[in-house]
């Protein structure tokens, strides 16, 4: 059978990397398990070389105090690289170098480029130097999305910004969850007597990094002003312990399990995020059968709903307050049997990667030689 490689790139894949990384990681899995389809991931590392058989990293500096994040350099390797390689199509995961050298690379072999838009750059650049960065941003992007062949949007909010922009070529395309891994059966009832809390602790959780947009100390105000009984599990904190009387901090968790025996023994997801392009934590508590208090606003407002969860009419402190204490009038169990029920229908790795195998078979005009189902991410 003709077999179908597909490539990806990002700067977006350190050791305490969030979202994107789980997904090239998911899609690896996944497309190396279906018939008739490759696929590499090339990606900034410690040295240059193959760290598994779909894997390769590329030498490049460490960031300092990025997290362990790592910058491209000399990019014609890069070019030539993604060339050797030999893809029949070229997916970019962020906006920055290494979509360029995508572009290029795809040009030289003559094979379609994808970029997926994890990242709303044009915010992150307004909240960080202004409007007018903001603007410039903006020019960018059009101009840079505008030479490739495709451009995915794992939200309708991040769609319509895209079309907006002047972008034409856009489709949405959703993550999604391994939703064996992150499964109701991962709770761990002892959990509250681990962590030295009641039985009746309020116990609510967030995973990510702790980075300016997750908006930390919101989170800790509101857990400041709920008091008891309620408690906050900081997943990725600083792993120093009990950080504040109703906070602990547990350090970053590279083991999936980990996390997943975390969210699903916790009552519910708190998450202060206003501008979230997705939220793929959002979508593994609600695999772990668990509901979701979060901001109406973005991305989180198309996962989350009051079958799922509660959303915050604002985002301010006193808004989320009132949404965490409205949660806790409900039914958590019937909340989280339904967040889990939406997973499983609409938001499953092998669904996703299924409508993305389409949309490359369709753009390298291959649709007739390959399936259409992908396997599941064991």
């Amino acid at each position: 059978m003709p077999s179908l490689h597909i490539v990806d790139t990002t700067l977006f894949f350190a050791p305490h990397s969030g979202g994107v990384k789980r997904y090239l990681l998911a899609k690896n899995r996944c497309l190396n398990a279906t018939p008739g389809v490759r696929h590499s991931l090339l990606v900034p590392g410690e040295r240059t070389g193959w760290i598994t058989p779909g894997i390769r990293e590329l030498r490049a500096p460490r960031l300092p105090f990025a997290g362990g994040y790592r910058i491209p350099w000399r990019l014609r390797d890069w070019r030539n690289e993604l060339c050797a390689l030999e893809p029949d199509l070229i997916e970019a995961g962020d906006p920055y170098q290494l979509a360029w050298c995508a572009l290029a690379a795809a040009d030289h072999l003559g094979v379609p480029a994808v970029a997926f838009a994890h990242s709303d750059v044009a915010r992150l650049f307004g909240s960080a130097f202004g409007n007018s960065a903001e603007v410039a941003a903006n020019r960018y992007v059009r101009r840079l999305y505008a030479h490739f062949d495709l451009v995915l949007a794992p939200s309708r909010a991040i769609a319509a910004k895209l079309r907006g922009q002047g972008i034409e070529r856009v489709a949405q395309q959703p993550l999604g969850v391994d939703s064996e891994l992150f499964h109701p059966r991962a709770r761990d009832p002892d959990l509250r007597d681990a962590l030295g809390l009641p039985p009746n602790t309020r116990l609510l959780a967030f995973a990510g990094r702790i980075a300016g947009e997750k908006r930390i100390p919101v989170l800790r105000e509101v857990m400041n002003r709920l008091g008891s009984p309620y408690h906050l599990l900081l997943i990725g904190g600083s792993g120093h312990g009990r950080s504040s009387r109703n906070v602990t901090e547990l350090a970053f968790q590279s083991d999936p399990r980990c996390v997943a025996r975390l969210l699903a023994s916790a009552d519910a997801l708190l998450h202060a995020g206003a501008h979230e392009t997705f939220g793929l934590v959002i979508l593994e508590t609600m695999s772990c059968g668990r509901p979701v208090v979060a901001i109406d606003a973005g991305a989180i407002a198309e996962l989350v709903d009051e079958n799922t969860g509660h959303l915050a009419r604002s985002d301010d402190i006193a808004s989320i307050v009132e949404a965490v204490r409205a949660l806790y009038d409900r039914d958590l169990d019937a909340l989280g049997a339904c967040a889990r029920q939406r997973v499983e229908q609409h938001y499953t790795w092998d669904r996703a990667f299924a409508q993305q195998l389409d949309r490359y078979t369709r753009l390298t005009h291959r649709a007739a030689e390959l399936p259409l189902t992908v396997a599941e991410v064991p």
